[in-house]
């Protein structure tokens, strides 16, 4: 009797597992088989899975959109900005969980609240003063209002849930502070370094916002470049869901080879003993 109804809730987890698996897949399955159909078996709500599949809307994204740059612009404000967070955020956070600066966490919390439009013509004014727009260094400051303070508050629990041992042994030792941190706190920290880099260089590569306002030919972003398959008269879905898969796919990728480190830098602090 036990086992049948083990057997049964295992059964059944599963099923359920699968129905889920299934619904938050389907998205990005029907992104991939439409990015190899026409315009009309798109539109059409027949033959879903089954149909003769084209392989002209990959090329057409770079021949005829010329994606390479806006690749090549996003990369280099996703990984600009993330470089420049971990560079600032990572003493910020080590300073907070150390020193107990609950305040200034807090200041910084309350600044990620706000969403990014609220900043859009602060920016936009400094920026044009300045005469950076259309510049990759107005992009890259305007990012870091959002991964600034996801990097501090991802990676204090890191630093707080490390033994106070170590950094006296190494200041016994002769290292100061600065040593310390770098030579003891941050190796052990790795995980939650790679976390924050993963997700900071997400949330650069498919922000829309900023890269709608400052930018420009120079230094158009993938999302802002997606625009180009939406006109007055027709939406060019075959050539959109094929690019919608070539902004997904590298993260998909990346996400994939550091998921360890993600389940233990998202974990972090979870469980205290």
């Amino acid at each position: 009797m036990k086992t049948s109804i083990r057997v049964a809730n295992k059964t059944a987890y599963y099923l359920a597992l699968c129905v889920i698996l299934v619904c938050v897949s389907f998205p990005f399955i029907w992104m991939i088989l439409a990015s190899f159909k026409t315009q009309v078996q798109i539109q059409s709500t027949q033959n879903l899975f089954v149909f003769k599949p084209i392989f002209t809307n990959y090329p057409k994204v770079f021949k005829d959109y010329d994606f390479l740059r806006p690749i090549f612009n996003s990369f280099v404000i996703a990984a600009g900005s993330t470089v420049v967070g971990l560079i600032l955020g990572l003493p910020a956070s080590y300073a907070i969980a150390r020193y107990r600066q609950r305040l200034l966490g807090i200041i910084i919390l309350i600044i990620r609240f706000f969403p990014g439009i609220t900043f859009l013509i602060p920016w936009f004014i400094i920026f044009s003063n300045l005469g950076l727009i259309d510049t990759y260094a107005a992009l890259i400051v305007s990012h870091l209002l959002i991964n600034l303070p996801f990097i501090i508050w991802l990676m204090v629990p890191f630093f707080e849930g490390m033994p106070r041992d170590l950094e006296d042994s190494a200041r016994v030792d002769g290292c100061s502070t600065l040593q310390t941190f770098l030579r003891i706190s941050l190796p052990l920290a790795s995980p939650g370094i790679v976390t924050a880099s993963l997700l900071s260089f997400v949330f650069s590569w498919n922000n829309f916002v900023f890269s709608m306002v400052l930018s420009g030919g120079r230094t158009k972003t993938l999302p802002l470049a997606v625009f180009n398959f939406v006109s007055y008269a027709l939406i060019d879905w075959g050539a959109l869901m094929a690019a919608s898969v070539i902004i997904t796919l590298p993260v998909l990728v990346i996400a994939f080879i550091t998921q360890r480190y993600i389940i233990q830098g998202l974990t972090a602090g979870a469980v205290k003993g």
